[in-house]
């Protein structure tokens, strides 16, 4: 059995006489120990919302969760507002996408570690505080006894974000989830913070989920990659398997639109056209039908369904999926 099984998660925001809105609309996946599965989308397509669902972290009033999210056989939607809290931190915890924003600005560094040890260790006093700097020294902060009394806006961007999975790890989690963790670094810190989270799940056997747009930390990270749009799954596969063989449309058209080293020069890119809100509901037929170049009547005939027109494990949710292995090797080479 899995560690976490996400079975058919539905957010809706809105009801009660509001309009609604149906953020995330059936996605479904599964993370194993030691496995990192990704999360990759445009902003808009339902990554973020779906972990702050997994944490807990939805607002109570204007949400609608449905569906079924276990974690080591607990169902977590049923859980009690005080497991969730005893779980949320110790066997679960977060990597939030903006640390200047996550951070408390008034509250030492120090402090916003040591909490998180009294409250799942037990730790108090100096024992916290040498934990918590031997936290900060483990996730590669220079001189952390120092950094300790700092607070957030004396830290650096890399810092910060350290910091933070200094905070994520403090207490040895099962699952990691981290929400677009390299977002606003520059190249060099996003690869040691890349490095960094690899050799928590090869050294600890965390399972990992990542959150994420950039294609980059995806080949260079995932075992496993779930491309979303509008809210649904389009296509789920291996690393390998997408990045070989992209196969979805939408995935075909992310891969074609990133910048080439090999590509001669002057070569202009593929962008795909339109934007997140050009889409149609997902009852009357494919959300990404008003962008796709391989449009066509049958992509309006209702919700197309997973499918695996390629291989067993490749799923693909599309009429009309690149299957001409030409064209997808020349996008992913």
């Amino acid at each position: 059995m899995s560690l976490l099984t996400v079975d058919e998660l539905t957010i809706t925001f809105g009801g009660r006489g509001r309009k609604e809105s149906r953020a995330v609309d059936g996605v479904s996946f599964e993370v194993d120990q030691g496995q990192v599965v990704g999360l990759v989308g445009e902003s808009g397509c339902g990554k973020s919302v779906t972990s702050l669902a997994l944490m807990g972290l939805l607002p109570h009033k204007g949400v609608t969760i449905g569906g079924r999210a276990e974690f080591d056989g607990t169902d977590l939607f049923t859980m009690s507002s005080s497991a969730r809290r005893d779980l949320r931190g110790s066997e679960m915890a977060m990597i939030f996408q903006d640390p200047l924003s996550s951070l408390n600005p008034v509250v030492p560094i120090g402090v916003q570690v040591t909490e998180i040890l009294e409250r799942h260790r037990g730790l108090k006093g100096e024992a916290a505080r040498k934990e918590a700097a031997h936290l900060l020294d483990r996730v590669g902060i220079p001189d952390p006894t120092r950094r300790l009394k700092e607070y957030p806006h004396q830290l650096s961007g890399g810092m910060r974000q350290r910091a933070l999975i200094a905070m994520a790890v403090a207490c040895a989690p099962r699952m990691l989830i981290a929400d677009e963790p390299t977002t606003a670094l520059d190249v060099t810190i996003q690869a040691q913070i890349l490095e960094l989270l690899k050799e928590l799940v090869d050294q600890e056997g965390t399972a990992l989920l990542m959150i994420t747009h950039d294609l980059g930390v995806v080949a260079g990270l995932c075992d496993q990659v779930n491309v979303l749009y509008a809210g649904k799954t389009v296509e789920s596969a291996g690393r390998r398997e997408l990045f070989g063989h992209p196969t979805h449309p939408y995935a075909h058209g992310l891969l074609g639109s990133i910048p080439r080293l090999d590509a001669p020069r002057g070569e202009p890119l593929t962008p795909i056209r339109g934007s997140i809100n050009d889409r149609i509901a997902w009852a009357d037929g494919c959300a990404f039908a008003p962008r796709c170049d391989r449009y066509e009547m049958g992509c309006l005939t209702g919700t197309p369904q997973l499918t695996e027109p390629r291989a067993a494990g490749h799923q693909v949710r599309c009429v009309n999926p690149v299957l001409d292995d030409a064209k997808a090797e020349e996008v992913s080479a």
